[in-house]
């Protein structure tokens, strides 16, 4: 697994870089301290998984993720937070994170980049609780016009949760197969990003019926 670092912390950088390298199957290609250097480097190294703080100077991890994202669709960007800013949290999750780390919490980062590497999204256990708080505080998604089936809001559900193909397959009695094209269907019809914009519209029209 390639993984570019970005913090503009260096003690920071420097102490995921070690962390990481243990890892035999885990290589730090770049390490940068701003967003204008984690363009860079994105479009320099195309690494798997690009490792990024949210609040840098004179470009913010959001501004460089929004960029990053743009251009590649599947770029698959990790974002560490201490959660300061809900609205950076909100905006994040919209641009297409496929996560939040917290920078304390430096056991979780290894098998959080692994999840990824596998398809997965990452929540940590706070912005899990606090996705309900979030969504309320901001516009709600209209539902009325997208088409959605029961079996697929069920499928919305399962996702939101945090369940993975091979899970909602078994809790949905399909096949892994079916879960990925449905999944598909789902985001073509909401014109979304990937499974963490599909967690944040759950989050979005639970509030709305409550």
């Amino acid at each position: 697994m390639r993984v570019v670092v970005v913090d503009d912390d260096r003690l920071v950088c420097a102490s995921l870089k070690t962390i990481l390298e243990v890892e035999q199957d885990i290589a730090v290609v770049g390490v940068g301290y701003n967003g204008e250097e984690a363009i860079e480097l994105y479009r320099a190294l195309k690494p798997d998984i690009l490792l990024m703080d949210i609040r840098m100077e004179p470009m913010t991890g959001l501004v460089a993720a929004e960029v990053i994202l743009r251009e590649h669709r599947e770029g698959r960007i990790l974002f560490l937070t201490t959660f300061s800013d809900d609205e950076y949290v909100i905006k994040a999750l919209r641009l297409g994170a496929k996560g939040y780390l917290i920078k304390q919490n430096f056991e979780s980062i290894v098998p959080s980049l692994r999840a990824v590497e596998m398809g997965q999204n990452v929540y940590g256990d706070e912005l899990i609780n606090k996705l309900p708080y979030l969504m309320s505080q901001s516009k709600v998604a209209n539902l009325g016009n997208c088409g959605i089936t029961e079996k697929e809001q069920e499928l919305i559900q399962l996702v939101a949760e945090g369940l993975n193909n091979r899970e909602i397959a078994g809790r949905l009695y399909l096949s892994e197969g079916t879960v990925r094209n449905s999944l598909s269907v789902v985001l073509d019809k909401l014109d979304l990003r990937d499974r963490t914009q599909l967690a944040i519209f759950y989050y979005k029209t639970r509030e709305q019926h409550r």
